[in-house]
């Protein structure tokens, strides 16, 4: 018999592509050995190049799904991507919470889609430091950490977000570095992670791939720092596994 993989939730929206959301999750959670599960928040019309619209789902219907599966099977790690709103994101994080007061949550801020879709114009800095507490790990990218934390430098945005939990944030936006990321311990140490090759192509749903191979090394009891690093080399390897919008998952 086969090794016990850890149970991983993502919660996400739908993509019909497969190269983000949910779909992207589970092919990178099953990659590193991990059971991987997921509840639908949205029904995305979208490819990987273009983004429609977005068909939400109503937060009823979240719960029912996170019930239903809460009552099977327990969570040590869940995935949050694509949601509504804020408030939606804050009833998901009292359930998960409810269901395992010790999960710990990896929350991919998507405010906007690479296609150019704004999902939130704006965000309550009080509603906002009210949620990150009650995540493990926040991975925004340089253009979201500017919009949730309403300063101009990245860094310093990450830095001041990083006192509510660990910020880990991911440079493909980076003005400085392209490609350079930066990890904000919530004990207030920084860690950077330089790219390791230059022969990538850019990948719908990359940003996706990378925080569900975090959350899945976090599942896997890699301490934090270790689990970025390995991280970041999927992730890289990804990039570089063909030259289309859709990458390889390997």
């Amino acid at each position: 018999m086969g090794k016990e993989r850890p149970n991983i939730l993502s919660i996400a929206g739908f993509d019909p592509s497969g190269g983000a959301g949910i779909l992207a999750d589970v092919k990178t959670f099953e990659s590193h050995k991990t059971l991987g599960m997921a509840v639908c928040t949205s029904l995305t019309v979208q490819n990987d190049v273009a983004f429609e619209k977005a068909n939400w789902v109503a937060i009823e219907d979240i719960k029912a799904q996170l019930v239903t599966l809460g009552a099977r099977f327990r969570f040590k790690v869940a995935k949050i991507g694509l949601v509504e709103s804020f408030d939606v994101l804050q009833q998901i994080v009292a359930i998960l919470r409810e269901h395992n007061p010790q999960i710990k949550i990896v929350c991919d801020p998507v405010l906007k889609a690479s296609a150019g879709f704004v999902f939130h114009s704006e965000v309550a800095k009080q509603q906002l430091e009210a949620l990150l507490p009650h995540l493990f790990l926040l991975t925004p990218n340089w253009e979201e950490v500017q919009q949730l934390s309403g300063v101009k430098d990245a860094k310093a945005g990450a830095h001041y977000l990083s006192q509510f939990c660990h910020v880990y944030l991911k440079g493909g936006h980076n003005t400085e570095a392209l490609g350079k990321d930066f990890l904000f311990s919530q004990q207030q140490k920084v860690y950077a992670f330089n790219p390791k090759r230059t022969n990538v192509a850019g990948k719908h749903g990359s940003g996706c791939v990378f925080s569900s191979a975090l959350a899945a090394h976090i599942a896997l009891q890699y301490p934090l720092h270790k689990a970025c690093v390995r991280s970041k080399d999927y992730v890289t390897r990804f990039l570089a596994s063909n030259q289309t919008r859709l990458g390889f998952h390997k």
